[in-house]
């Protein structure tokens, strides 16, 4: 097995992830989880990367590279965010919840009809 694949595997693992689940997460099939996770398998893409690195709650460049702490250390990290980037109330936080689960054309449909509703 190669490392990006064990580590991909361990982070899925340690998340207590299925397959399925982050094959889900990340808008592909299981099998492309399943060859992520082989040795001989295919390497995922940077944006594919960066999902599972997300879902999983482990540093992109140690799932990408091996290099530094597998888990982040809030202390560690500047803030910089933009306030309006993120759910304000609950309603927001389902919508975005709701956003995340849809993949392909859907996502760029509901977002139309909520800038219609909104316009």
């Amino acid at each position: 097995m190669t490392a990006i694949a064990s580590r991909i595997r361990r982070a899925r693992s340690v998340a207590r992830i299925t397959q399925s689940e982050l094959a889900r997460r990340t808008g592909v099939q299981r099998s492309a989880v399943t060859q992520w996770e082989s040795g001989e398998g295919t390497t995922p893409s940077v944006v594919h990367l960066a999902q599972i690195a997300i879902e999983t709650s482990v540093c992109f460049e140690w799932l990408a590279t091996g290099r530094g702490p597998s888990r982040p250390d809030a202390a560690s990290f500047d803030t910089a965010l933009v306030i309006q980037d993120f759910a304000r109330d609950e309603i927001e936080s389902r919508a975005l919840n709701a956003l995340r689960q849809v993949t392909g054309k859907k996502r760029e449909v509901i977002v139309k009809v909520i800038e219609l509703l909104a316009g």
